[in-house]
């Protein structure tokens, strides 16, 4: 691999390591909804402030949310959406998996009711 390829895939994997908290992905799906304030974000996260504004400062030097300082509130927005595409994806793998776990499983039984029977 050469270094221009190097550097890209590590800047995604930048990208996807700013993701891999499940309060990251909590507020990034809360801000598809529309813009926030702090406060609000705490009150769902259920965390205190500061440890949501580090959640949000990952996302926001990545470049996944935006934020607006408005007196002393400061309410963050999604600024590239098509992340969601991402979260979609990782739907279809979860799906996919638990659909072959229960192929697997009723195999088991189905094989374990054959022996049984014989």
């Amino acid at each position: 691999m050469d270094r221009d390829t190097q550097s890209r895939y590590e800047a995604l994997a930048h990208i996807v390591k700013s993701l891999a908290h499940p309060t990251r992905l909590f507020l990034v799906d809360e801000l598809s909804k529309g813009e926030r304030c702090v406060c609000e974000l705490t009150a769902m996260v259920g965390a205190d402030i500061s440890t949501v504004s580090k959640h949000l400062t990952v996302l926001k030097s990545v470049g996944i949310v935006d934020d607006d300082k408005r007196g002393l509130q400061v309410f963050y927005r999604l600024k590239i959406p098509c992340v969601l595409n991402f979260f979609s994806c990782c739907e279809v793998v979860l799906k996919t998996r638990a659909d072959e776990q229960l192929a697997v499983a009723r195999a088991c039984m189905r094989a374990e009711e054959e022996n049984v029977t014989l």
